[in-house]
Formats: structure tokens, sequence, C-alpha cells
């Protein structure tokens, strides 16, 4: 009998982006109540929540064979374990977070070197140290368990190295952000002895394609329309696509059915130019996976 392949899904901020993501690919993730197995209905996939900042550990000593996690943990943590794969989403948008430096605004702190003998307030304390470390900079870096920003605030930092994604929160707080450290995102991660076994790696490279595909199919829409064979070369002139569109003529008429895959975000601007240059009955839909 194959084993289960042991996966591991981040609790807290990205758990809920997770467990959706993979209900979009395929795997229906169900957590009750405080137990931190969910059950997902592949019986060859047996699932732990785990903190992403541990994910990278338990994985690279064996206790996962897989598992999702950020690209800043992992070098937090300087595990060696295998990347499958980049994973763009998160709790609120579908780009990369970045880890930046910020200060108050009225501080004098303009750049790096001003921080020499500084302290530093923030959760990713290795890494921030390797960093000013490389630089040369002399900084004292301090561990925070949450509230970062406010560290900084009432004076117990003079700056701190902090996640963000829009950099809203950070300056609702009265910080200005002077540098970016690097920028993160989710990556599916496995075991190197999970990767060497035939039937997990399949596994996981299974996971790792839908997951992908559920990704891009949140970014493009079909359109789906009907055109005059008079304007048939106009519109299909107008249309972007992954591919060129699909056309096919209907039943007994001198008319064209035109489908194609586009950018989301074009749909809006190109909509109205479809009407005007002839289509007709145009129909937007959503996609699950684009594979």
């Amino acid at each position: 009998m194959v084993s289960q392949l042991k996966l591991g899904i981040p609790k807290g901020s990205l758990q809920s982006a997770t467990i959706t993501l993979f209900k979009r690919s395929g795997w229906k993730i169900n957590v009750n109540g405080r137990s931190y197995f969910p059950e997902i209905n592949d019986d060859s996939i047996s699932c732990a929540l785990c903190r992403a900042q541990e994910m990278s550990s338990y994985v690279e000593n064996g206790t996962l064979d897989a598992g999702l996690t950020g690209k800043d943990w992992i070098a937090e943590n300087r595990s060696d374990v295998h990347v499958v794969t980049d994973l763009v989403y998160s709790k609120v948008s579908a780009r990369p977070a970045r880890w930046v430096l910020a200060v108050p605004y009225d501080s004098g702190i303009k750049k790096l070197e001003d921080l020499k003998g500084k302290k530093i307030a923030t959760e990713l304390v290795d890494f921030t140290q390797r960093y000013f470390a490389e630089k040369n900079i002399d900084v004292q870096v301090e561990f925070s368990w949450g509230a970062t920003e406010a560290k900084v605030v009432s004076g117990l930092a003079d700056a701190i190295v902090e996640v963000t994604e829009t950099g809203s929160t950070i300056k609702a707080h009265g910080l200005r952000i002077i540098h970016e450290l690097m920028q993160t995102n989710t990556q599916l991660i496995a075991n190197h002895k999970a990767w060497e076994d035939t039937a997990k790696r399949e596994k996981i490279e299974q996971i790792a394609l839908l997951l992908k595909g559920a990704l891009l199919g949140e970014k493009l829409v079909g359109l789906k329309m009907n055109v005059p064979e008079k304007d048939l070369e106009n519109i299909v002139g107008l249309l972007p696509s992954l591919n060129a569109p699909t056309v096919a003529p209907l039943y007994h008429s001198d008319w064209f059915s035109v489908e194609i895959i586009v950018d989301a975000q074009m749909v809006r601007d190109l909509i109205p130019d479809l009407l005007k240059n002839g289509a007709q009955g145009i129909i937007e839909y959503p996609l699950n996976k684009v594979v």
C-alpha cells in the first residue's frame, strides 16, 4: 500500500486563502473546530495545519512530506527543502508581499547606513541580521511577537522590518518605508526524500499543476459572442487571447460563434469595442482552472 502524502497547510492569515485555492483545484479541505488535522477528499493525502513560520522546518526534517509556506520563512530558517513551484497568492492580493524597513515619518533615518547602532524590531530576526551583516552595518535586531508597528511608534525601537502587501497599514501607523529587503510569495515545498519517492513526487506534481491552474484561472475569463460574417475579421483583430480564438459557423446562417480566453482586467474596455464593431450576445464566464 502506498503511504499517504503528508501535506502541510499554513495556519493563520493564509489558511482561508489556501483552502479556497485547493477547493478551486479540486480538493475540499474541511477544518473541524480546533483540530490540527483537517479532512481532505483524497485518500492519498493527509493534512496538517502548521504555522507558515515553522512549515519549512517540518518539511526539512520529514515530519511533513510537502507544504505551503512563504519564501521569507524558508530564508529565515535556512531550510534545505526542494522548492516545487511558486504560488503567488495571499489573503489580500495576487501579488508578492514585501519585507520593508520602516521608520517614523519624522525620523532622521533616511538610509540603511543611518541605522548603525540602532534597534530594529521584526519577526524576521535571522534574515534581518544577516542582511545588515552583509552590508557591514552594525544594528541590534530584536524579535517582535506582533504589533510591530507600535514598537517604533512608542519608541521601543528605532525602526521595524515588517511584511506588507500594499503599504497602507504601515502608513496608517505614521511610518514611512525607506528600503525593501526582499519580496516573498507562497511556495510549494517538498522534503528531499519524499521528492525522490516516485508515488509521492507524482502526487506533489499533481498538486502543483492544479494549484497553478487555479491561480491562472482567477486572472482569466472566457468570452463568447456572435459575429456577422461581414464583421468577423475586424472582431478577430480586436481579440487578445492565449491562442487564436475559436470560430465556428452558426447553423444555416452567415453568423459565427467566436470564443476566447482573455485577461479579466481587459474585459471592461474590450466589450464596448466588440459591440461597436458588430459583436452581439456577448457572454462572459469565469474559469475554474487553466492548465
